[in-house]
């Protein structure tokens, strides 16, 4: 499937404005466990919507299980449905939404980022905090440097720096979202910090979920 997706080429999404409603999502699991991930281990996802006013909507967050064990490069069978749940949850559809995930820079060409927006319907962005197999290069230092992150020759992603002297993001263009879409729509979505507003709110709301319902 995930080479099938890959090939795909599908209309390119222009948002309406600089600052659409983006919907962030983001999965925990328990603290303290040891060795890889299994499947049906207790797992939290949140998400979160946020106007292009920097208005947050509404908040989501569930609980369930893992859906397979944790294997690089297969994020979408661990997670996927549980981030798809938390955002079918939200108050209102998102225009586009981002996740704790990469898009091409994958070995077969489609990470969760680019699974969950086709799956969503939703043009999609990832955000992680460093390639998985891509190659790139350290931005300058400025907010909104960027520099080129490379499989193959082609460029699949970006690093940018998203707040003056913060380690740099690299973003990634999923579903229907290019290069430049997508590193303007972190960057707005920023605030001045680190990390994209929705994505923080969301991880902020799994991780709620988790302290409450984990046993002491």
């Amino acid at each position: 499937m995930q080479l099938e997706l890959a090939q795909l080429r599908p209309a390119p999404w222009q948002p309406d404005g600089p600052r659409p409603a983006m919907a962030g999502c983001f999965a925990c699991f328990a603290r303290g466990q040891r060795g890889r991930g299994r499947a049906g281990e207790p797992a939290w996802a949140g998400a979160a919507l946020v106007r292009g006013d920097r208005r947050v909507v509404g908040t989501a967050a569930i609980a369930g299980v893992a859906g397979a064990p944790y294997e690089p490069g297969m994020l979408a069978l661990r997670e996927g449905p549980l981030l798809a749940a938390a955002l079918r949850a939200l108050p209102e559809a998102p225009e586009v939404l981002i996740a704790n995930a990469t898009a091409r820079d994958h070995p077969r060409g489609a990470g969760l980022a680019m699974h969950l927006g086709a799956e969503m319907d939703l043009p999609s962005v990832g955000v992680t905090d460093r390639a998985l197999v891509a190659i790139g290069m350290e931005p300058g230092p400025e907010r909104g440097a960027a520099s080129p992150v490379l499989l193959g020759g082609a460029e699949v992603a970006r690093a940018v720096r998203t707040a003056q002297g913060a380690r740099p993001l690299v973003v990634h263009p999923g579903w229907r979202t290019d290069l430049d879409t997508a590193v303007a729509l972190v960057l707005a979505a920023c605030r001045g910090r680190r990390t994209p507003e929705p994505l923080r709110r969301a991880r902020s709301a799994a991780r709620s979920l988790r302290a409450e319902r984990s046993p002491a």
